[in-house]
């Protein structure tokens, strides 16, 4: 396992804030969910810290005031999880095009492929 997280230095006053690098806006949607990351992007540096802390606290599953690599695995997991779920469903409805609850192969095709065919 690794080094947990002591609750206490999460985030400091006064600290310098952080540089996202790059690849920054798939951590976040790692870490948050897609739509969760991107109502982030909206907060101030206050909010977001504020928010964040509340998201850790979830994330604590044991309440022992430490984040474990296996509390944030599983956290991530169930991040993504739900993402996929709401993600699915959004294309299921895109795909379903006479809204029977099954996608037939030529519903499929017209939703993939549309103009082209």
């Amino acid at each position: 396992l690794g080094k947990p997280t002591v609750r206490q230095e999460r985030a400091r006053p006064g600290a310098a804030q952080h540089e996202d690098g790059p690849g920054f806006q798939y951590d976040h949607e790692a870490f948050l969910g897609k739509e969760e990351a991107r109502s982030f992007d909206q907060l101030s540096p206050e909010e977001s810290r504020e928010r964040l802390g509340k998201i850790v606290d979830r994330i604590d599953d044991n309440k022992d005031g430490y984040i474990t690599t296996e509390e944030l695995k599983t956290w991530i997991k169930r991040v993504q999880k739900r993402y996929i779920y709401e993600n699915v469903a959004k294309v299921w409805k895109d795909y379903d095009l006479n809204k029977d609850d099954k996608i037939a192969w030529e519903e499929y095709k017209q939703a993939t492929y549309g103009y082209y065919l």
